[in-house]
């Protein structure tokens, strides 16, 4: 019983403790629980700013002689010696070949020993037709032999001017035997040795002669460039470069800038149908003979000067599922807003952006990733290394690097 009295009558205390947690308890479901801010993320921003940018382009190429010579004999007759050695360079008309004289040398002797007899054979029928013409008045001759006197004067003029043809004739076969080179160049290789054969104007040369300084470097371009180009050009997006426009910087096979300029001499107004191409041809000097026909080489033709070119960096460029190009910037109100991209060309590590930014934009180049359009962010300057923050020069870009989309 005593137990019983315990449990049913609490003490004062322990009812005064019970109402105070319950008192707490229902305090405390009327406070809402404390939220964490999450802090403002940081990125690195550039500010578009329209610069002079000179554009060229990068166009694949192959050189070939400024003039070649295939050696042909003019005259038949047999190789007595070749005068030249094979890879050598050679001067206009020096002798490459001799062949035999000897047959062309009776033929002139010939020839001038008719003209002789010819020449011979004038004078006295010379005389015969004035005397005949004073005789004719007086009726001593008839007009039969006075007549018959003019042809045969005629004919024998006719006969002296038939062997000088002749005799011109000998002479320029006679010098045929000496097969001269018709140009100064370098020389290949003989296709005919001392004692052989050979016939007038035969289809297989004897040599071959190219001319190395200057040499041609040929480059395709393609109709879709061109035109591009012509538009910029016609709305005035480039502008030419002056007096210097037509100077062609080249790169060799194995990379190296090679030391001279060339110039753009003619661009060809026939399109290729095979390959829907137009042909450029340039013209580089080539003193040391560094340049031989038939390599590959790299082309840096000048396009012109855009005044107000937008650059950014290439890492500030992201691409969407379907590969197109866009960026995230930051506005006025420090929100990340998306701007979707037209690039030109890639310079050095800059993006050339023809349509998508405007001059002051705030590009955001570092710390974009997991970014949403929308999120507030604080912006700081995006300092570029120091070989990222010097320009590139013109000459690196390449229309082979366009983008979709490029105007």
């Amino acid at each position: 019983m005593r137990f019983r009295n315990i449990v049913c009558n609490p003490p004062a205390g322990w009812m005064i403790l019970f109402l105070l947690l319950a008192c707490h308890g229902l305090t405390g479901c009327d406070k809402k629980p404390v939220q964490a801010i999450a802090p403002v993320r940081e990125v690195g921003v550039i500010s578009v700013t329209p610069q002079k940018v000179a554009l060229t382009t990068k166009l694949p190429g192959r050189t070939s002689p400024y003039r070649i010579a295939e050696i042909r004999p003019q005259v038949n007759g047999l190789i007595l010696k070749r005068l030249f050695t094979e890879g050598g360079d050679v001067k206009a008309n020096q002798v490459l070949y001799q062949i035999d004289p000897a047959p062309f040398q009776a033929a002139l002797d010939n020839a001038k020993a008719a003209l002789g007899k010819a020449e011979a054979n004038v004078p006295s029928i010379q005389l015969r037709v004035e005397r005949y013409r004073d005789l004719l008045s007086d009726n001593s001759v008839s007009r039969q032999d006075y007549d018959d006197a003019s042809a045969s004067l005629k004919q024998a003029e006719a006969e002296v001017a038939y062997w000088k043809a002749t005799v011109a004739t000998a002479q320029i076969n006679l010098g045929y035997t000496a097969v001269k080179a018709p140009i100064s160049g370098r020389i290949g290789i003989s296709n005919v040795t001392d004692g052989a054969i050979v016939t007038a104007y035969q289809p297989v040369a004897l040599t071959t002669i190219q001319q190395l300084d200057p040499i041609y470097v040929d480059v395709p371009q393609s109709t879709t460039d061109l035109l591009r180009l012509k538009r910029r050009l016609k709305d005035g997006r480039l502008k030419t470069n002056g007096a210097g426009s037509d100077k062609v910087r080249l790169i060799q096979e194995d990379g190296i800038p090679y030391h001279l300029e060339g110039t753009l001499q003619f661009s060809d107004v026939t399109v290729d149908p095979t390959t829907g191409s137009v042909t450029l041809r340039i013209v580089f000097p080539n003193p040391e003979h560094i340049l031989l026909p038939g390599m590959f080489v790299q082309t840096v033709i000048k396009e012109g000067i855009n005044e107000h070119a937008i650059l950014i960096p290439q890492q500030g460029v992201s691409r969407d599922t379907k590969g197109n190009p866009y960026v995230l910037i930051v506005d006025a109100e420090s929100k990340v807003a998306f701007r979707p991209l037209t690039l030109d060309r890639a310079i050095g590590d800059k993006w050339l952006v023809s349509a998508g930014l405007a001059p002051g934009d705030s590009v955001i180049v570092e710390g974009q990733m997991m970014l949403r359009p929308g999120m507030t962010v604080k912006a700081a300057p995006f300092k570029e290394s120091q070989s990222a923050a010097e320009p590139a020069p013109a000459s690196d870009a390449s229309s082979q690097k366009r983008n979709k989309g490029g105007a």
